[in-house]
């Protein structure tokens, strides 16, 4: 049975209380990757793939939740400032229905508006060079996304 994609909030009722979280940063070239600990409370940078074929770049992805026994993934939604959602979205959702073919695992999607701007100011203040911020941008994407998805859903517990 293919996973559920649902808005995060949604997504996170099928997920069990513990459990790492798989973040994703969908670029066009690449995919950035961050992974939270069991409990939901940070988010860490793994790596950023370097985007081929969907099959190779969803095997990977499916690879490390297994390694980090993953109990679902987060995916970035890039939506517009005005709410609505163009190609990138659309790309993104298309994305997400192919993953949720291949894995059993809820696919939750975050909306990351001015997730990638954030971070890049974020390394231009630490005076990363352009080619460093290159190099890793889309995995702190990831990091950003996810951490603000553990924070949102940490907020929803505590009332």
């Amino acid at each position: 049975m293919p996973a559920l994609i649902l808005p995060l909030v949604d997504a996170a009722t099928h997920w069990p209380e513990r459990g790492a979280l798989v973040g994703l940063d969908l670029g066009t070239k690449t995919i950035g990757v961050a992974v939270s600990d069991p409990d939901r409370r940070l988010a860490t940078g793994v790596e950023t793939i370097q985007r081929k074929q969907f099959k190779q770049d969803a095997a990977r992805l499916l690879a490390i939740a297994a390694e980090r026994k993953a109990a679902g993934f987060v995916l970035g939604l890039p939506i517009n400032m005005d709410g609505s959602e163009g190609p990138r979205a659309q790309s993104t959702r298309a994305f997400a229905r192919n993953l949720a073919g291949l894995t059993a695992l809820p696919i939750g999607l975050w909306d990351e508006r001015l997730s990638t701007a954030a971070v890049e100011r974020e390394l231009i203040g630490m005076d990363v060079s352009r080619a460093k911020r290159a190099e890793v941008i889309d995995e702190h994407a990831a990091i950003f996304i996810l951490q603000g998805a553990l924070d949102r859903l940490a907020n929803l517990r505590t009332g």
